[in-house]
């Protein structure tokens, strides 16, 4: 079992950046692939990126996001640059094995809201 709490979302500026956070608690997080996905209001969640020992982006936010992790940690974070209104999200952290595939994730943290103004 995995526990998964977000946090860094917040209200920025078109151009802006943010850096959310994701801890995770048990002792495998190593062993698992870490994706950040989000739902925008009315919309389908959709895939962002994922990271295992190489990551995977979503062509809409491919150069200007960025995730890592720490496993000494236990955390996964996603860096963002250049950040659109369209951008605006719920942003949630899944662990499980390396897809961009929402059902392929077992585990899932509550989001943390991110809203970019222009």
């Amino acid at each position: 079992q995995v526990q998964l709490v977000e946090s860094g979302g917040g209200l920025v500026q078109a151009g802006g950046s943010l850096r959310l956070s994701c801890a995770a608690s048990g002792r495998t997080f190593s062993s698992y692939a870490m994706g950040w996905f989000r739902q925008a209001p009315g919309k389908e969640r959709e895939f962002v990126a994922a990271i295992n020992w190489y990551t995977i982006y979503a062509d809409s936010v491919k150069g200007r996001f960025t995730i890592s992790r720490d496993n000494a940690k236990n955390t996964v974070y996603l860096q963002m640059s250049s950040l659109k209104p369209e951008d605006t999200a719920v942003y949630y952290c899944a662990a499980g094995p390396m897809s961009t595939t929402i059902r392929d994730y077992p585990y899932w943290g509550q989001g943390t809201q991110v809203t970019v103004s222009s």
